[in-house]
């Protein structure tokens, strides 16, 4: 008599019906209502690395040839440097930031399967511990300290936010920031005239329908200074 715990017989098998066992997928499949595309780390220490990230409703990474420019104007500066990425979405300027040797980054971004996209990315990385993520709306931000060297401002174009997220964060940034601002091409004069009384544009350039600027905060005048005192 065979034991329990002996090996069916090829006749006992062979009497059986069999049964169909279903193959679990290695991964869960993604969310069907979440478009996804892939990032790519232009330089630094993930040089060429591609991270899957969602594609939200309104959602722009900056071209590739645009990060590549801005990053080699930061190039001086980006080392150990803290930045904020807002209106983050894909998170590629704050991710090729890090990539580069920033220290750290602060992500804000408000939809919540982007946020979630970022948190994967920078798990993948191994890079959280030099993030902070923040779902939420970036007018309401309150910068932590020390405050960013590092600013970059990359809105919805159709928003029109540039001026509302220069308000919110120049009182909070040193003279030494630098602020990075991506918008319409065809909208560069009108935007530039707006950035005038408060930044000095270093820096500015247009690849196809977009146009982008580096700038510091500009020094307050005689005038200002005097407004202040009194």
């Amino acid at each position: 008599m065979r034991s329990p715990s002996a090996a069916p017989s090829r006749d006992d098998r062979a009497g059986r019906p069999r049964l169909k066992v279903a193959r679990r997928s290695a991964r869960p499949r993604p969310n069907s209502s979440a478009a996804t595309t892939s990032v790519r780390i232009i330089g630094g220490a993930w040089r060429g690395r591609r991270l899957p990230v969602t594609m939200a409703e309104g959602l722009r990474p900056t071209p590739d040839r645009v990060r590549e420019t801005l990053f080699n104007w930061l190039a001086p500066r980006i080392e150990g440097a803290r930045c904020l990425d807002l209106f983050a979405g894909t998170g590629a300027l704050g991710l090729e930031a890090l990539s580069r040797g920033a220290a750290h980054v602060q992500f804000v971004e408000r939809d919540r399967q982007a946020i979630a996209s970022l948190r994967a990315a920078l798990d993948t990385l191994d890079a959280a511990a030099r993030a902070t993520l923040v779902q939420g709306d970036a007018l309401a931000l309150t910068l932590a300290t020390p405050a960013p060297d590092v600013v970059f401002i990359d809105p919805p174009f159709a928003a029109e936010l540039h001026g509302p997220a220069l308000d919110r964060v120049l009182a909070a940034l040193p003279g030494h920031a630098q602020i990075y601002l991506e918008y319409p091409a065809q909208q560069t004069d009108a935007l530039h005239a707006l950035f005038a009384d408060r930044l000095d544009i270093r820096r500015a350039k247009r690849a196809g329908d977009v146009g982008y600027c580096l700038a510091q905060p500009r020094p307050a005048s005689e005038d200002d200074r005097a407004s202040l005192i009194s």
